[in-house]
């Protein structure tokens, strides 16, 4: 009796461990011309395994371009500006000019 009370302790804070770190529910799901990206219940947003803080649409004119375009980027910065989020988005040859996966990832672009 002596080992068991022990081991059912553990078994019991285990569980109870596991049940204050449940994830996030999905909430939604978008279809991004870029990536698929899920909006979660708790108000982040997740990509390919990597949970965001916030959902980024940017947008501005490139130099030279007739039209405007725009990008939308899940952030785990505040915030991205134009000029950034163009290199980033493959036009900088520059690998400096792109995000690492726990920053950004871009989801769509227009």
């Amino acid at each position: 009796m002596k080992k068991i009370t022990p081991i059912i302790l553990c078994v019991l804070m285990i569980i109870s461990v596991l049940g204050c770190s449940q994830k996030s529910a999905v909430k939604d799901t978008f279809e991004g011309n870029v990536k698929t990206y899920f909006q979660m219940s708790d108000g982040t947003w997740m990509c390919e395994d990597q949970t965001y803080k916030h959902r980024l649409e940017i947008k501005g004119r490139m130099p030279n371009a007739a039209i405007d375009s725009s990008f939308v980027y899940l952030s785990n910065l505040e915030g991205i500006s134009f000029e950034q989020a163009y290199k980033a988005a493959g036009i900088s040859s520059n690998s400096e000019d792109y995000f690492s996966p726990e920053e950004a990832v871009l989801v769509e672009m227009n």
